[in-house]
């Protein structure tokens, strides 16, 4: 698997997963434009995460230009999940982030209602640091839900391995 950067041959395939119904609980849709507008943005990194055989994930980095180090991990998806490649996809997108972004501190949110991805973060390293109640409308749901952050360090990063944990999953790790 080897992570690129999105062209705009890819977005049928972006929207094709993040249009998905199981997934409009947890995840914005959004349109060409608003993606093609990523593409050329600074601040943002519209990656895929693809094999010989096509695209298999996306991610989408919030990359502030005030030398912070502090990075969004803003969207992240399977094309299928359930296959055991969900690990070596979150490890190869926190690697990203530090290897490749210099950052300091990595970030991201899941709905309070997505336990599978909230299993996934904790066992990939990320801390919760907090809860926003009620913070979120989800139209697919029709109700505002729970926002729960989590973070990541670089040193915690580098204490679970840095370079080697973006190294393929032994196969009895698998995420659910």
């Amino acid at each position: 698997m080897r992570l690129r950067p999105a062209l705009a041959a890819d977005f049928g395939f972006i929207r094709s997963v993040a249009g998905r119904a199981e997934y409009a609980p947890f995840i914005t849709d959004e349109d060409e434009a608003a993606l093609s507008a990523y593409l050329t943005n600074p601040a943002a990194r519209l990656l895929i995460w693809d094999d010989d055989h096509g695209p298999r994930g996306f991610a989408l980095y919030a990359v502030p230009q005030d030398g912070a180090g502090v990075v969004e991990l803003r969207r992240l998806a399977l094309d299928q999940a359930g296959l055991g490649e969900g690990a070596g996809f979150l490890r190869a997108m926190i690697g990203y982030a530090f290897q490749d972004l210099a950052a300091q501190r990595l970030w991201l949110d899941a709905s309070g209602e997505n336990a599978r991805a909230q299993a996934a973060y904790l066992r990939a390293g990320f801390v919760l640091e907090g809860r926003l109640r009620q913070h979120w409308y989800r139209p697919a749901l029709g109700r505002v839900v729970d926002l729960m952050i989590y973070g990541m360090m670089r040193n915690e990063w580098q204490a679970r391995g840095g370079l080697a944990s973006c190294s393929p999953p032994p196969p009895s790790l698998h995420l659910l």
